[in-house]
């Protein structure tokens, strides 16, 4: 054995127990973790969450440890069932319909698997699988996603199995080019580029991305290479790649404003029909007179019809019904809202500011997205993801804290209705919103 490397394994042997005991963790998460069982997930991610904060404080100028590990924690679910959602069953769903020239956006699998479900491999299980909730409406996933989707139906043939490890392989690339550009764009804005880690090593990210196959990890990974494209000043190459994110993942669109004043009323005509076309040639495949007026009803249903891990809309809504209001009129009423408000949000943080560097908008897109989340009548831990990674370019860290206490929100997978406990709710949204007014009073306070 070579001596740096005796020499390695003693000065880092408590790192190496750490990676080691995460790795347990990771793997009893992804094979023996029941989702009902909240006590278990619940006490793991929280050992998870720490050993994450004691490997990044030892080692976190150790690159190609923490890179590794990072990597390794992730294959510890190559071969695992979602445990946390079932979405994946939609996934593949729309996969097979793609890859067999269906458009998705067309037919509820309630309308197909009536008539057409022999084109669909495992359609009784799939249908099955994706719950009533999915089964009753139209896709909601932009074109993009709906191409990876096929991709991996076709190289997944017939098997459910086959498919969820081309789906976790792609989200596995996406993470780490989502920690070389990230990494690189800290470096070019002159920030710490360990801090990357603590998206890369984080657990929610790992869980709920290489876990349960969410594709915001692929549409993080087109938007960090935009942004780092921006960097460098390669602005008409980055709108291509942004529209591909949006694509992914409709998100990004919130941030779109505020470009302007970063590139300026010249270059951001250029840009945004650049995202505008790019996006269009995406969507064309996809293009029939129902198509427009079925997605935009789904999308819809965002902001009227569901309602999850939401802070404000709480309170709101006890207050409504405290005064005789109906839950589902008042949602409906909320819903409206939401949006107009959304857009008013945006439009301060494009205008206000006088300054207006990369630094700035990034700093802008982590306040509006944190608004919008705490307006939203749903937050589900997978968007958080978003947040985390747009709070390593600024100096805030509240949507760490937040990606740890959202784990309170599964609480609802235990129950058989899936009723939310308001006193967990609140626990969460305290411990996110007192270390924000902590970290909002301790900036003042510097300058």
């Amino acid at each position: 054995m070579p001596i740096s490397f005796k020499n390695f394994l003693k000065l880092h042997r408590v790192s190496l127990s750490l990676a080691v005991l995460s790795f347990v963790f990771y793997y009893t998460f992804a094979y023996h973790l029941p989702r009902t069982d909240f006590v278990k997930l619940l006490t793991l991610f929280v050992a998870l969450f720490f050993i994450c904060f004691k490997l990044i404080q030892f080692e976190k100028h150790k690159f190609r440890f923490l890179l590794g590990i990072g990597i390794l924690f992730r294959l510890a679910f190559l071969f695992a069932e979602p445990n946390l959602s079932q979405d994946f069953y939609r996934f593949i769903w729309d996969g097979h319909l793609v890859s067999n020239g269906i458009n998705p956006y067309l037919h509820t699998p309630d309308e197909f698997i009536q008539n057409m479900a022999a084109i669909i491999p495992n359609a009784n299980q799939l249908y099955e699988g994706m719950g009533s909730l999915s089964a009753r409406h139209y896709s909601n996933y932009p074109p993009l996603n709906q191409l990876i989707f096929a991709l991996a139906a076709l190289l997944g043939g017939k098997s459910i199995f086959g498919s969820l490890f081309a789906m976790r392989a792609i989200i596995i690339l996406a993470d780490i080019g989502v920690f070389y550009f990230g990494r690189r764009l800290l470096k070019n804005l002159n920030k710490s580029p360990h801090l990357i880690f603590w998206y890369f090593l984080n657990p929610l990210i790992i869980v709920e991305l290489t876990g349960n196959l969410h594709f915001e990890g692929l549409m993080l990974f087109f938007f960090i290479l935009a942004m780092f494209l921006l960097s460098i000043d390669k602005w008409k190459i980055a709108g291509i790649v942004l529209a591909c994110s949006i694509s992914i993942k409709l998100v990004p669109l919130l941030f779109l404003p505020l470009f302007f004043k970063y590139l300026g009323w010249k270059k951001s005509i250029v840009f945004y029909t650049i995202i505008g076309i790019t996006s269009l040639i995406l969507f064309l495949p996809f293009n029939t007179p129902e198509f427009i007026d079925n997605y935009s009803r789904t999308i819809k249903l965002w902001f009227s019809n569901f309602e999850f891990n939401s802070s404000l809309y709480n309170i709101a809504k006890k207050t409504a019904v405290h005064f005789d209001a109906k839950p589902w009129e008042f949602i409906k009423e909320y819903g409206k809202i939401t949006p107009l408000f959304t857009i008013f949000i945006v439009g301060l943080f494009t205008f206000i500011p006088k300054k207006y560097d990369l630094n700035r908008v990034l700093w802008s897109m982590m306040w509006v997205l944190t608004i919008y989340y705490f307006i939203s009548t749903t937050v589900h831990p997978w968007y958080i993801i978003f947040l985390v990674l747009l709070s390593i370019f600024t100096s805030y860290r509240y949507a760490i804290i937040w990606s740890a206490a959202i784990v309170l929100s599964y609480y609802a997978y235990s129950q058989t209705d899936f009723k939310e406990s308001l006193w967990l709710l609140g626990l969460e949204y305290i411990s996110v919103l007192g270390y924000l007014v902590y970290e909002i009073v301790a900036h003042r306070n510097k300058k």
